[in-house]
């Protein structure tokens, strides 16, 4: 859904920078621990290039991206040419299960008070 919507902000016209910077924006406050999204092809200018917008906490390897990290692919078709998109969120724990995996990651350490 981020994508399609990052999608019409580019197709309204809207800069790159702001209009990734405002979906990186929304999905932090719903309550994700990361996003990566990556712009690419014309951007501005003739010559082609890639942008990378990153925030918070993004694991890319493992076992753990198979149940955390949810991503898609876009296309957006400009007058200039064609520009691509890639959303990579990587979702919170939630053991009720509604907003995320109910499976805690492998790195979270839990400190219990010693016993007496």
């Amino acid at each position: 859904a981020q994508a399609e919507s990052l999608r019409y902000k580019l197709v309204g016209g809207l800069p790159v920078r702001r209009a990734c910077y405002g979906v990186i924006r929304f999905v932090m406050d719903s309550g994700a621990k990361g996003i990566e999204l990556i712009v690419a092809g014309k951007v501005r200018g003739q010559r082609a290039k890639a942008m990378k917008f990153k925030d918070g906490y993004m694991k890319c390897s493992g076992d753990v991206p198979r149940t955390y990290v949810s991503s898609c692919t876009r296309h957006v078709y400009m007058r200039q040419g064609v520009l691509g998109l890639k959303c990579t969120i990587m979702l919170d724990w939630d053991p009720t299960g509604a907003k995320g995996p109910t499976k805690q990651l492998p790195d979270v350490v839990t400190v219990y008070n010693p016993k007496e």
